[in-house]
């Protein structure tokens, strides 16, 4: 049996890096889209078998190439998305205008389906532009292409995220952490390695359109996974509630950095509970559970951040 092609946007990112080796250890083919070939190629070239794997540069989002690539391919699967603007209107153009084009071409080539990973938690954050995109791009998504899958995952954690290995790296050096909102926003973080395990299966099934929430296990407050953090890398620090005007002043600070540990719009976007919303089924509703928990996984890499590096997970057990 003829394995599908498949085309995937963004996989030069934990989630694609995961995916493209799940992928081709089941003999599917993948067109994998990067805008810097040279830099990122070789990263993806250790993930997949011979043969299973071809790279193609794209450094800007023309219609004609992609529409001649797209013609190749029987899913398309799409994982780019931007957590802060580098330039006026990025989310924009990343999060709404590519979706759309993606799945107005997938309609018109009649593709079996188009996949598109969005993120959790974002219906009531009607006032941050990161949410806003991510909510316009799945309207035009659901209006374009029948067949497409929306997933919506809480915060995806491994070894490779920007998410553990930053605050990791804040508070193995900040003798202070400061605890946004009180530190009481809620999320049910899930390992790249379930969500990688549930997009695979909504690729096998015949079912297209609808929309799932993609979660972990349990459910952890900011301030949780910060104690987790600290625990994992045998560190104690100060966890401080930030009254939101100084708050506000840090994030304005904060985003002038080259690449920004918080921004304005992000700090709006923590109001919010990262956690089911009870509009769309979960994995769990149908049958895919995620089974890492948080506090296991990170034990598995944090000794990078403990006094003595790998020599100190000896000390520490």
């Amino acid at each position: 049996m003829k394995q599908k092609e498949i085309l995937l946007f963004g996989a030069t990112g934990q989630i694609g890096r995961n995916l493209v080796r799940k992928l081709s250890k089941n003999n599917y083919k993948v067109t994998a889209v990067t805008r810097n070939i040279h830099r990122k190629g070789y990263i993806l070239k250790t993930q997949a078998n011979p043969g299973y794997l071809n790279l193609i540069e794209l450094k800007n989002f023309n219609y004609e190439k992609i529409y001649k690539l797209m013609q190749n391919c029987e899913i398309c699967i799409n994982l780019v998305g931007i957590l802060y603007e580098k330039r006026s209107n990025e989310f924009n153009l990343i999060h709404s205008e590519l979706p759309s084009m993606l799945s107005n071409i997938s309609k018109k080539l009649k593709l079996e389906k188009f996949i598109h990973i969005s993120a959790l938690g974002i219906e009531n954050a009607k006032d941050s532009k990161y949410a806003s995109s991510k909510l316009d791009g799945e309207r035009k998504i659901r209006e374009n292409f029948q067949n497409s899958i929306i997933l919506k995952p809480s915060i995806v954690y491994s070894i490779d995220d920007n998410f553990t290995t930053n605050f990791m790296t804040l508070l193995s050096r900040l003798p202070i952490m400061p605890l946004y909102y009180s530190g009481q926003t809620k999320f049910m973080p899930i390992h790249v390695s379930d969500l990688v395990e549930i997009i695979y299966y909504v690729i096998k099934d015949k079912k297209t359109n609808f929309t799932l929430e993609c979660v972990g296990p349990e459910i952890l407050t900011f301030r949780e996974l910060l104690i987790k953090l600290l625990k994992s890398i045998n560190k104690k620090r100060i966890l401080m509630p930030l009254p939101f005007s100084l708050a506000k002043l840090s994030a304005k600070l904060l985003q002038l950095l080259p690449t920004p540990i918080l921004t304005e719009d992000q700090l709006r976007t923590l109001k919010y509970d990262n956690i089911y919303s009870k509009i769309y089924k979960t994995n769990f509703d149908i049958g895919i559970k995620a089974n890492k928990f948080f506090g296991e996984e990170i034990n598995k890499y944090s000794y990078n951040w403990m006094t003595g590096g790998q020599f100190s997970k000896k000390i520490n057990k």
